[in-house]
């Protein structure tokens, strides 16, 4: 790992030049900040570079933040450990890219329980405070949030109703949706958002899960012209931070990184993403030549039957993690309401 750790820093320094540095070069505390999607990405310049710039601001310019886009200092599934080990002093991860290591988090991936972006970003998050520290003790965790709600694509149809997936390869989005789709007679094909479109474009896989405007951000819009029209799923993310990094800090700046990783913070890194995503329907329909299957509520509930069994298997692995499954789903299911957030 030091190793890794003295290249990473080779990388840093090659790439300050070119990476957008939000903030003053004379700042006292400079923080990185590696993530894996494309720099154009909505999450960058509607999440990570607004909340950048208000720490710098809170803090008197004492704090710069360098964004690293696009899996320039590491592989998307690494980024746990990158902050762990100090490689990053901040890291965007998708829990559900290493199935089975973060357990409790992944209630969030359970289809039909999360019907928004921002107010079940802030749920979760909140929620998530009281057990952060079974499966993530080893980083600081700033805040988690949720993408807004996305669906399956593919190169064709029909994607009506859970049978049309049998026989096909699928890219789930994390975990959970790898062991629904495996359920339901399909191969799972699991690779990180960067890679959907060399995947399906080489015919490895015939369908992806996505939210709407993943798909032109990452080019499957001519390869991904089937749709199952409903809101099914929401993936979980997560910025965790190097500890003795920010146990390093002054009080000052110490209460300001406190002050940006809250639970309001979480629905404002996801908002502007949110809308960006949800418009990415409409564009659909408005390019033309794509196929849009509404599922009708009949439809819908076999979809919900077909997923029935994932809350018994996550209350399974969370008490295996240590905590109350039950009372945490209870009190999961709580802070969605609280929220506007749940799936009525």
């Amino acid at each position: 790992m030091k190793l890794k750790a003295l290249l990473a820093s080779a990388c840093l320094a090659a790439l300050a030049a070119t990476a957008p540095v939000t903030a003053a070069r004379a700042a006292e505390v400079e923080l990185t900040l590696s993530h894996w999607v494309p720099a154009t990405h909505a999450l960058q310049p509607g999440g990570m570079e607004p909340w950048a710039k208000s720490i710098s601001e809170a803090s008197g310019g004492r704090i710069s933040i360098t964004i690293y886009p696009a899996s320039q200092l590491g592989a998307a599934p690494d980024h746990y450990d990158m902050a762990r080990d100090g490689i990053v002093d901040i890291g965007f991860i998708n829990p559900g890219y290493q199935p089975g290591r973060f357990p409790i988090l992944a209630a969030g991936e359970i289809p039909f329980l999360i019907s928004n972006a921002k107010g079940g970003s802030r749920a979760l998050d909140e929620w998530y405070r009281q057990y952060s520290g079974k499966e993530m003790s080893d980083v600081y965790v700033c805040m988690v949030h949720i993408h807004d709600p996305g669906t399956l694509h593919g190169t064709k149809g029909p994607i009506q109703v859970p049978a049309d997936l049998k026989g096909k390869n699928i890219r789930p989005a994390h975990a959970t949706m790898a062991r629904l789709v495996n359920s339901l007679g399909a191969a799972s094909v699991q690779v990180p958002a960067g890679e959907m479109r060399e995947l399906i474009s080489k015919g490895a896989a015939d369908m992806t899960a996505s939210p709407w405007n993943s798909i032109y951000t990452f080019g499957l819009q001519d390869v991904t012209t089937h749709h199952l029209d409903m809101p099914f799923y929401v993936t979980t993310f997560a910025f965790v931070m190097n500890k003795d990094k920010i146990d390093g800090l002054e009080p000052q700046d110490r209460k300001v990184i406190d002050d940006h990783c809250t639970p309001e913070w979480a629905e404002k890194m996801a908002s502007k993403w949110a809308d960006a995503e949800a418009a990415g329907r409409q564009k659909m329909l408005d390019a033309g030549g794509h196929t849009f299957y509404k599922p009708t509520p009949d439809e819908v509930e076999l979809w919900k039957k077909a997923t029935a069994s994932l809350q018994g298997e996550w209350e399974a692995a969370a008490t295996k993690a240590g905590i109350d499954a039950k009372a945490a789903w209870t009190s999961l299911e709580e802070t969605l309401k609280k929220y506007n957030a749940d799936v009525k």
